[in-house]
């Protein structure tokens, strides 16, 4: 292989990765935090997190059972997150209906 050519590959390579590194660190926008799919899976997110901490509060549920249902909500908001990075800074309907049913199996937990 000529050495111009290996250095033409070895550049785009090298281009190629620093981009995939750069997307994820750049924060979202305004609008695409508060896209309407978006927002309305955060604001659930957030309704559920303060359900766990009332129950915890209450003594409906034990510490233990708190933090598994945190880590739950966690997975499904790190989700989120990444499908809305793939998108531009938005989530398909596909997508929302999906975190919406793994919301649905959270919240049946709770209280139980």
């Amino acid at each position: 292989m000529p050495h111009s050519l290996r250095t033409a590959l070895t550049a785009a390579a090298a281009a190629a990765s620093l981009a995939c590194l750069a997307a994820p660190a750049m924060a979202d926008t305004p609008w695409q935090v508060q896209h309407p799919r978006r927002a309305q899976i955060n604001a659930r997110l957030e309704h559920q997190d303060a359900r766990i901490d009332q129950e915890l509060r209450t003594g409906q549920i034990t510490p233990a059972r708190a933090a598994r249902l945190h880590a739950a909500d966690q997975r499904i908001r790190a989700q989120e997150q990444q499908m809305a990075s793939m998108r531009g800074g938005h989530i398909t309907e596909r997508e929302q209906a999906r975190l919406n049913a793994e919301e649905d199996r959270v919240s049946h937990r709770i209280g139980k």
